[in-house]
């Protein structure tokens, strides 16, 4: 058990802002959880760091970081059908589904290039181009750094939602996933539901595509939008695709008859969020060194050195600005710390 203290995390969060742990320990295995458990060092304020790809730091953090290194994966079992893959926490997402796609595995190629590793993946309910993390989860294992032992959770029992899960709700910051159990298909009957992978397959027989295309074209698509951290600091899409009700669209097709929306149930309806920010007129607009991509309006990018109160004062004032002119409250899909 290692304890690094004044811990620099500007390399571990893709804003790359510049931000000091009082304390950090580095997670390789369930064994280092149990003995900073036995010495009592889980009852500080913790933080589970893994990518730090969506995540807003605002400060130091004054507490203990876990840094997730839980490496590998194995087949725990398969049949004609099906592959079940259990995948340690510190596996990186994008590695993952090229990993399945390679295999020619279906279930994960819609979600091709999220950054992040799996650890954070349940907590966020992560997805892409009509496909989400609990369409394969299976369960997953975690450690509940209150009682101090390792728990199973099946997918039901996750409360799965839009971009979150019990662990970002209820259970927020009390256990350290450790590793999923995924099931993927043999003969994979691939979603093409999401409009732009559609159009980018309108004159393909659909028959003849793989996993294979399907997530080489969904890295295309988003790398054609979205700015790599590596070249432009962000943190992916910075607010969730906000929910109305039927009344309430109605309301806004009266004075947006252009507006986009996509039929959840008899009652709900999602509207990109990123079509009300371009309404708005914030589309790569820049204020100081901070802004709203010039692609893709749900990325607030950093363009030089910038504080975490820069990029969340923004962000507060694009979320003004859609309620002013549409009454529709924006959430954060990053965690701000």
């Amino acid at each position: 058990m290692i304890i690094k203290e004044d811990f620099c995390l500007t390399p571990f969060n893709t804003f790359g802002i510049e931000a000091i742990a009082y304390e950090l320990s580095i997670i390789n295995s369930i064994k280092n959880l149990q003995e900073l458990f036995n010495a009592g060092l889980l009852k500080k304020k913790i933080l589970i760091l893994s990518k730090g790809s969506n995540i807003l730091f605002t400060g130091n953090f004054e507490g203990l970081v876990l840094l997730n290194q839980i490496w590998g994966k194995e087949i725990v079992d398969e049949d004609d059908e099906f592959v079940y893959l259990k995948v340690n926490a510190g596996e990186f997402w994008p590695a993952l589904v090229d990993f399945s796609v390679e295999n020619g595995w279906g279930g994960l190629e819609n979600m091709a290039e999220i950054p992040g590793k799996v650890g954070a993946a349940p907590i966020q309910n992560i997805g892409a181009y009509g496909s989400e993390l609990k369409d394969v989860l299976i369960s997953l294992k975690a450690f509940d750094m209150v009682e101090g032992r390792t728990v199973e959770f099946q997918n039901h029992e996750c409360k799965f939602g839009y971009r979150t899960s019990i662990f970002k709700s209820k259970y927020k910051n009390r256990f350290f996933i450790t590793s999923i159990l995924i099931k993927l298909s043999k003969n994979p009957k691939l979603n093409l539901s999401y409009k732009p992978l559609a159009d980018a397959f309108l004159n393909i027989d659909n028959e003849s595509l793989t996993v294979k295309d399907v997530s080489k074209k969904v890295a295309e698509i988003r790398n054609s939008k979205l700015p790599h951290p590596d070249k432009l600091k962000n943190a992916g899409s910075f607010f969730k695709n906000p929910y109305v009700s039927e009344e309430q669209l109605n309301t806004l097709i009266g004075s947006y008859p252009d507006i986009p929306y996509y039929k959840i149930n008899n009652d709900l309806f999602k509207i990109p969020a990123a079509w009300l920010i371009e309404k708005c007129n914030w589309k790569g607009k820049r204020i100081g060194n901070v802004g709203v991509h010039k692609n893709q309006a749900l990325v607030i990018v950093k363009y030089d050195k910038a504080t975490g109160h820069d990029i969340l004062n923004l962000a507060n004032s694009v979320k003004k600005s859609i309620l002013t002119n549409f009454n529709i409250h924006l959430e954060l899909e990053v965690n701000v710390v």
